[in-house]
């Protein structure tokens, strides 16, 4: 694994050539760091759509104050650090880069630092969790980089009271006050992991299974799904987030459900999902920070998803429309600013964005770059699925409809 230091070094050598040709330059390039190959493509290549669409958007406007753009990609593939590190040289390298998009690049999001030494614009929709122990002690040196996804924290701690307020209501019938826990050995999951068993423990469950699988591909769950028949819970969660695993693990659970609720961690947002499990992931529970909120209450979603569809014939999941407001957000912060080679100006620009976007109302908070969560900003979402689609059940306020117990529990 390259040095950190090292890699920050040898990207700052590359400033004084990228700052001298970006103020004279007409075609802006805004770069997309994703990994579109490898066990998240599906995820990669939804985020280098958004963008896309977004620049091809903005140049048959003819662009902003002459500046047209153009999207290059840096894959990052499977997200090692090296990979990571590579594509972002690359990247940052090129002197006419005006700015650089994700939804997610590494686990823990060391790049950050590399955008930072060089006064690079860095939009990123992922790992807030991470983002914020870089950027929130020292804030003012990452003026250019900033998350549209607020803190994971309610991650942690919003799953319990949805759920005994479920019960509460009488729409889920709970039949203990027992969890089980899988996590994925990789920073997003596990942190999330780690404060779902605090917070359940908190409110008086007993976390019965707390278990860790390695980070990549996985096509057996059963070893862990026996144990959990042994000692059915109430709730099951896995939060895993790639698509193909969590799907397997929904499709090996239905070979012989238990009178438990199945909680996933955010893979169920990927349409690649639904179409490897189809009828058998009807009844699954996952929540979203920063996802779309298609409701009639904000009908900017209803706008964006439409254009994604007609450009690329597909239901988007989370990071095309998030990546298309990326670009857009950057867009009018350049179009205040003038020049995309005054990178500082723009960032602070981009630091006081209030914008209705596909999540939400965004707005920053500028202790920690991460948008701001609330109901009048971007909400935490549950969703339920059935028959295929996807059912946003909470919070009431956007609510499209209701939980249904699952057919499988008794």
């Amino acid at each position: 694994m390259l040095n950190r230091r090292m890699l920050l070094g040898a990207a700052s050598a590359l400033v004084l050539a990228c700052s001298a040709g970006m103020a004279q330059a007409d075609v802006v390039k805004i770069g997309v760091l994703a990994p579109v190959t490898g066990k998240a493509a599906a995820d990669g290549q939804e985020m280098v759509n958004g963008v896309q669409l977004a620049v091809d958007e903005l140049n048959a406007k003819g662009g902003i104050d002459g500046n047209t753009f153009e999207v290059v990609v840096g894959d990052v593939g499977e997200a090692s650090a090296d990979a990571v590190a590579t594509a972002a040289e690359r990247l940052l390298g090129d002197r006419d880069m005006g700015a650089i998009m994700t939804g997610y690049a590494s686990g823990s999001n060391f790049e950050i630092e590399m955008m930072a030494e060089q006064d690079m614009i860095y939009l990123i929709s992922a790992n807030s969790a991470q983002t914020e122990g870089i950027i929130a002690p020292s804030p003012d040196d990452f003026m250019t980089v900033w998350s549209t996804t607020p803190s994971y924290d309610g991650y942690n701690t919003e799953i319990v009271p949805v759920i005994e307020g479920l019960s509460e209501s009488g729409k889920l019938s709970l039949p203990n006050k027992k969890v089980a826990i899988i996590s994925s050995d990789n920073p997003y999951s596990t942190t999330i992991a780690e404060g779902m068993v605090e917070s359940f423990t908190k409110a008086g469950w007993d976390v019965t299974e707390n278990d860790l699988v390695p980070f990549g591909e996985i096509n057996d769950w059963r070893a862990f799904l026996a144990k959990i028949r042994q000692d059915p819970p109430a709730v099951l969660i896995n939060t895993d987030y790639v698509s193909a695993n969590a799907a397997t693990f929904m499709t090996q659970f239905m070979e012989d459900p238990t009178n438990s609720l199945v909680f996933i961690q955010y893979a169920p947002s990927v349409p690649e999902f639904l179409e490897l499990t189809k009828e058998k992931s009807s009844g699954v529970v996952y929540n979203l920070l920063g996802g779309v909120l298609n409701t009639p209450s904000n009908p900017r979603a209803a706008e964006i998803l439409e254009k994604y569809k007609a450009a690329y014939g597909t239901e988007p999941g989370t990071y095309g429309p998030a990546l298309y407001e990326q670009v857009m957000i950057y867009a009018d912060a350049l179009d205040q600013v003038g020049d995309p080679s005054k990178k500082l100006e723009i960032g602070e620009a981009i630091g006081k964005t209030k914008k209705q976007t596909v999540s939400g109302n965004i707005q920053f908070d500028p202790a920690t770059h991460l948008s701001v969560q609330s109901n009048d900003g971007v909400p935490i979402q549950f969703y339920q699925i059935r028959d295929g689609e996807r059912i946003l059940f909470y919070p009431d306020k956007y609510a499209t409809g209701e939980f249904e117990q699952p057919s499988w529990m008794k």
